[in-house]
């Protein structure tokens, strides 16, 4: 991997497109994942069954924008710690609410109408850490609510912790290969220690352990942005196309994760090495905005498979929840359109709000002290 000289243009917070649109990429991964067993065809290809990577995929690729985004400002002390919280919180938290009170509602809903539920989905003693966001931090025995946001709440956690990570990405700024090759052998002894420990692999944690798989992929997400800050490889898109390649075919053969979520974070890199003019498809207008609506896209999976596959059921007939493949196919194509409605109505607007509220706050805080302060807007491409 050749590291070239500080290139100073991909040292601030342009807009990677590529990197918006691989997380539509994720998503629909997970989504695979998660749809495929109402699937009435009887076989799961390997490729599905490995697609809880699509997590790992945005853990990585979290520590790497979040540090394009501010590591710049924490190692020049131009960072403020309670901006950066509130304007996270603004991004994840009204969609969380949403699809958890969603999920309720679903869930009361056919309790009275007599159907059969998951009991664990209105776990109502594992309401107050759903609220806190702190439901992956090995506080709760149940997963509860809407469950594929256990990975909110160790998203969560890693944005609570982002300044240790931050403080040692940029004492390490000058050693971009060694530490890029330390994150990630620190990610493969994190994964095989945890499973001799616990008898299963991190990269399968949820509600227990979910605060812990995070932190090695953030910590390897924020040493590859080091070498995108020195100027990234070069030919990142044909890098970019040979690790997605080496991902598919490790997950098909089912290797060991560490192997897929190291390449992985490979597709990052390059792809993040890529300028948006040369990135073809994936910095395209619809590419781009299917990534921006990818976090509505996992976050209303859950409540999406929960009432249309119930639904789809019952009008065809199918057991056990297993759909003819028209039907699946019908369902899974119109989830998009759902996330796309959750995007607008909800996450868009709630987000606009919050930051405009600390917008005003700090305008009013500047008029008093007439201080003027540079404040730091997150970039858009933030998981």
């Amino acid at each position: 991997m050749d590291t070239p000289s500080p290139n100073p243009a991909s040292v601030g917070p342009a807009d990677l497109k590529p990197l918006t649109a691989l997380r539509f990429l994720a998503a629909l991964w997970v989504v695979l994942y998660t749809f495929w067993p109402n699937l009435n065809v009887g076989f799961i290809p390997n490729l599905a069954a490995k697609g809880y990577l699509g997590v790992e995929l945005f853990f990585v690729l979290s520590g790497f924008i979040l540090s394009h985004v501010y590591l710049e400002a924490v190692g020049t002390g131009r960072y403020r710690y309670g901006g950066f919280l509130w304007a996270r919180l603004a991004r994840v938290y009204p969609l969380h609410l949403a699809t958890l009170i969603g999920v309720g509602a679903l869930g009361v809903a056919a309790v009275a109408a007599g159907m059969s539920i998951d009991a664990r989905i209105l776990s109502w003693e594992t309401l107050p850490a759903n609220l806190a966001m702190v439901h992956a931090w090995g506080v709760t025995d149940v997963a509860g609510w809407n469950h594929p946001s256990w990975s909110i709440s160790a998203e969560w956690f890693a944005y609570l912790t982002f300044p240790l990570f931050a403080f040692v990405a940029w004492r390490l700024r000058d050693r971009v290969v060694g530490a890029a090759v330390g994150a990630g052998v620190l990610l493969c002894a994190a994964y095989l220690i945890f499973e001799r420990l616990a008898g299963f692999p991190l990269t399968q944690a949820t509600y227990h352990w979910g605060a812990l798989r995070i932190a090695p992929c953030f910590a390897y997400g924020c040493a590859l942005y080091l070498i995108h800050r020195r100027g990234g490889v070069r030919h990142g898109a044909l890098a970019a196309i040979a690790a997605a390649l080496g991902m598919a075919i490790s997950a098909s053969l089912l290797a060991w994760d560490g192997i897929t979520v190291l390449l992985g974070g490979l597709v990052i890199l390059g792809l993040g090495s890529t300028a948006n003019a040369r990135a073809g498809v994936m910095a395209s207008r619809p590419a781009v905005y299917l990534g921006e609506v990818s976090y509505a896209l996992y976050m209303v999976c859950a409540p999406w498979q929960l009432l249309a596959v119930n639904l789809a059921a019952k009008a065809t007939g199918a057991a056990d929840n297993r759909l003819p493949p028209w039907a699946w196919i019908a369902v899974v194509a119109t989830l998009p359109l759902v996330a796309m409605i959750a995007h607008h109505m909800v996450e868009r607007p709630a987000r606009t709000w919050l930051k405009g509220l600390a917008e005003r706050r700090a305008g009013a805080t500047k008029s008093r002290t007439n201080s003027p302060e540079r404040v730091l807007q997150p970039s858009e491409t933030i998981v």
